[in-house]
């Protein structure tokens, strides 16, 4: 059986377009798995609208809780907390007020429970966060909500990856496109481990050709096949031809310029890609060619 190809779509930073060039390739494929690894901030469920048949829990770490039937209100655990986790909140019975903890500020790291002299405070998983496996009109899709608060984005974008094979293999799909997280942090790290191409979407701007260069940088430690897309390439025509200059220099291909279009906007709107609602348009036409090249071409 041939690998399954996996291609992911980054970006510098957010806001540049990554989420709606992801979705617009997977809704050109005829069969594909589409794997959302942005999940801190997941979004593209929102255009692809899929039908999940699978929805499981992610235990990312554990949670501190206090008993309060065995606190003394010692007081220990708060001082000893370098996270601020713990407070004090205002009790009619207790002067000082009643030790708490603040769960969305807990980082699990036990210390709390070990100190505390009266084993007052015990570690639950944090079991709030899950993933999901689903349908969409052209393919499947595997995704997932970290819980706010939560950590291990990384090992939850690892367990998307896994599955997102997984149903490849088992539905017989060639593709796998990867929406990754922007930035160069654990989560991007973990979307990029494996791939077999990734795609960098970025904007004509200061800040854009900067985060550009940062996850540049981190893809070329994969020793994979980069490309660039500009988005909203019309806007600075000027600071456009410095990015391709910069990729010039660097030897990445830029694959795309996309120019800005209210249609897009509309299409988001209708909770469709550009490529379906506007098919006929100019950005229609140039993410079609970028389809081609890399997936029908690509796959052959």
């Amino acid at each position: 059986m041939p690998k399954v190809k996996e291609i992911c779509i980054l970006s510098g930073k957010g806001g540049t377009g990554k989420t709606s060039l992801a979705a617009a390739l997977a809704t050109l494929c005829d069969h594909v798995v589409v794997a959302d690894c942005d999940v801190d901030a997941a979004n593209l469920h929102l255009v692809l609208n899929p039908d999940n048949y699978l929805t499981e829990i992610f235990i990312s770490g554990q949670k501190a809780v206090i008993c309060n039937n065995k606190c003394t209100q010692c007081g220990l655990c708060l001082e000893y907390c370098r996270f601020k986790a713990i407070e004090r909140c205002p009790d009619p019975v207790i002067a000082e007020g009643r030790v708490s903890i603040v769960e969305t500020s807990c980082d699990g790291c036990w210390l709390c429970s070990r100190i505390c002299p009266e084993n007052a405070i015990e570690m639950v998983p944090q079991d709030k966060s899950k993933w999901f496996v689903g349908n969409f009109r052209k393919g499947k899709m595997v995704h997932a909500r970290l819980a706010p608060g939560e950590e291990n984005s990384g090992k939850l974008v690892s367990k998307v990856r896994e599955q997102a094979r997984k149903t490849a293999e088992s539905s017989g799909a060639d593709t796998i496109i990867i929406d990754g997280p922007p930035g160069t942090g654990c989560a991007a790290i973990a979307s990029l481990t494996g791939a077999d191409t990734v795609v960098v979407v970025t904007e004509p701007t200061g800040s854009g050709l900067h985060d550009l260069k940062r996850i540049l940088e981190l893809a070329g430690r994969f020793h994979i096949k980069i490309y660039v897309v500009v988005n909203k390439s019309d806007l600075n025509p000027d600071m456009t031809e410095q990015i391709h200059h910069y990729c010039k220099k660097e030897k990445i291909p830029v694959i795309g310029n996309l120019p800005f279009d209210t249609e897009m906007v509309r299409a988001m709107v209708q909770c469709q890609t550009v490529t379906e609602w506007a098919p006929g348009s100019a950005i229609s036409g140039i993410i079609k060619k970028i389809h081609r090249f890399l997936i029908t071409d690509h796959t052959r």
